[in-house]
């Protein structure tokens, strides 16, 4: 249907050639496409870099996968108005890989992630998104953002930790063992940042809350460490080897170049030999990336569709994060995926088509070499705070709360298990058990809605009566392998010597595998206990699965009719010549 070619559609630089190339491309829409890119650029720049440390690298890596992936993404994929880029979804993903793999372990499942996804896209799987329910998608994401927010709890109060374990309940235990080692000028930096960004919306200017805020944060910290305080930077924090052999502080002031994944830094410091045994190892890492940046990508066009009344091309935006996937590891850029947030301000500022994106990861490469020295000065407590809002932000803790409140139990016990194996174990492990579930507790329901009812004395099917050794029961519902077996068992009691049933089947529209064998094993008890089982007025799909599996009737213990009246006459008939 052509309402549903967006679901179906596949092309590369889909979104670019629809807003620049179908639609005329002006000046104006030049302007406001330039204005946005701007205006996103300069929110990207802080959020880049706090999300690369979340996730155990330093921050220029996180510019830098705004910068590439931002470009690449904008011209090859399927939403106009996305913007990509790392984000906070992905830290729970990430952060495990680069503690045991280092950032060649990272790049490197980034490249796999994106080779997984241009195969989603090639094998038109863009609706998977249609089949995730609400329950698992809000309680993955409310895991994620407790998990991000527990990580930064060290940055945000000053915790004298070297290393994170590895489980979720080990690292509560370490933090909490930690606290009486607070650094009392961080948290100072911490809460004024986190109050800046809470009061800023106030204001109702379109500025963004982190940029004041961790600008703000930015200036305590200053002063506090001009007065021998010692609050952490990006500066104090982070080092890298410069051109002439030295080593300098905070992050290099020049552009990404192009390095094979794999000879990037191990978790040792070494490059990663590629092996057999590495890549069996970072499959189920590079899936889950693939898997998130699908579902991500994907809701964050679906919710760009909702805001602009436009339609994405699902499989095309796909193939672009694909893409993008592929190619930024190897500018150092770590996974990127549409960032919501981001997004949404993209369209808020103007933006006309995709070249705003592009727009932005150019004010992202500027800001990289042109201020990278200012950027140093960003205080990592003021970072963790900014995350902090981020986690809270993507928990969708009230709609979250909404669902608790309002939902059956079947849904809660689904957000309920996400969110819990999420926080506990992985997103993998999360997702997987959560559609599991929801899949087991949906052909429950299904099943308990098909019922069986004797209608034998009712008069509305049955103006004339049966033999009296005949029970009439009406069948409402689909007899699949969950509800057949039910169904049919209950009748087999019914079954015995000279005696017969009669299935009316009217509502009955679909039979499978399982209640086809259900129903051949009813045939048979009928056939061993010599009774006789009739079936009327069944439906096209159900008629046609006995067809192809060569069911036929058999005289004097198996009848189909057409219609409920015509086995009536033909057992009144039977019963009047006494056959």
């Amino acid at each position: 249907m052509s309402h549903r070619a967006h679901l179906f559609s596949l092309r590369i630089g889909h979104a670019f050639r629809e807003s620049c190339f179908a639609e005329p491309y002006t000046g104006l829409r030049f302007r406001k496409d330039l204005l946005a890119g701007l205006t996103v650029g300069i929110i990207a720049i802080p959020l880049a870099m706090a999300l690369a440390i979340a996730s155990g690298v330093p921050p220029q890596y996180g510019l830098y996968t705004a910068a590439i992936a931002g470009f690449v993404i904008a011209l090859t994929g399927g939403s106009r108005f996305s913007i990509s880029g790392p984000t906070a979804a992905f830290v729970v993903i990430l952060y495990p890989i680069t503690q045991k793999y280092g950032l060649s372990g990272l790049l490197l499942a980034s490249v796999m992630a994106g080779m997984m996804l241009v195969v989603m896209a090639l094998f038109r799987l863009g609706r998977l998104i249609e089949y995730i329910p609400e329950p698992v998608t809000l309680g993955f994401t409310g895991g994620i953002g407790v998990v991000i927010a527990t990580l930064q709890i060290e940055d945000f109060f000053g915790l004298p930790i070297e290393f994170m374990p590895e489980h979720y309940i080990e690292k509560v235990i370490l933090l909490a063992q930690s606290f009486g080692h607070l650094h009392w000028p961080s948290v100072l930096v911490a809460v004024i940042t986190l109050i800046t960004m809470l009061l800023w919306p106030r204001l109702k200017t379109p500025v963004p809350a982190h940029l004041p805020a961790v600008i703000i944060g930015s200036l305590v910290a200053l002063l506090l460490n001009n007065a021998g305080m010692g609050v952490d930077t990006i500066y104090s924090r982070f080092s890298y080897v410069a051109a002439d052999g030295s080593v300098a502080q905070g992050i290099p002031p020049i552009l990404p170049g192009f390095q094979w994944p794999w000879l990037q830094a191990g978790a040792d410091g070494s490059p990663l030999v590629i092996s057999w045994s590495l890549m069996r190892d970072l499959i189920p890492a590079a899936f889950a990336i693939a898997m998130l940046g699908a579902i991500e990508s994907l809701l964050c066009a679906v919710v760009l569709d909702g805001m602009t009344g436009k339609r994405h091309s699902a499989n095309s935006e796909l193939l672009g994060q694909g893409i993008g996937n592929i190619v930024t590891p190897f500018f150092g850029g770590i996974t990127a995926t549409a960032a919501i947030a981001r997004s949404a301000a993209n369209y808020k500022a103007g933006a006309e088509s995709p070249v705003a994106a592009v727009i932005h990861a150019l004010v992202v490469l500027l800001g990289l070499v042109s201020f990278a020295r200012l950027l140093g000065y960003l205080p990592m407590p003021a970072m963790a705070a900014l995350l902090m809002v981020v986690a809270w932000n993507m928990s969708e803790a009230p709609k979250s709360l909404h669902l608790l409140k309002t939902t059956q139990r079947s849904d809660i016990l689904i957000f309920l298990t996400c969110f819990s194996l999420t926080v506990l174990f992985d997103m993998v492990i999360a997702i997987t058990a959560g559609i599991v579930l929801a899949a087991i507790l949906f052909m429950k329901e299904i099943a308990d809605t098909t019922r069986v009812v004797e209608i034998t004395q009712n008069k509305q099917y049955l103006p004339k009566d049966v033999p009296a050794n005949y029970r009439v029961f009406k069948v409402t519902g689909p007899l699949f392998f969950a509800a057949a077996d039910k169904i049919f068992g209950e009748l087999t009691r019914y079954c015995e010597r000279d005696k017969g049933v009669i299935l009316y089947l009217d509502n009955v529209t679909m039979l499978d595998a399982g209640g086809l064998s259900a129903l051949t094993r009813l045939i048979s008890h009928c056939e061993r206990n010599g009774a006789q089982l009739i079936l009327t007025d069944v439906q096209f799909q159900p008629l046609k699965t006995m067809k192809k599996a060569g069911i036929e009737p058999i005289a004097g213990v198996f009848r189909l009719y057409p219609r409920l009246v015509d086995a009536q006459h033909a057992l009144n008939d039977s019963r009047a010549t006494g056959c």
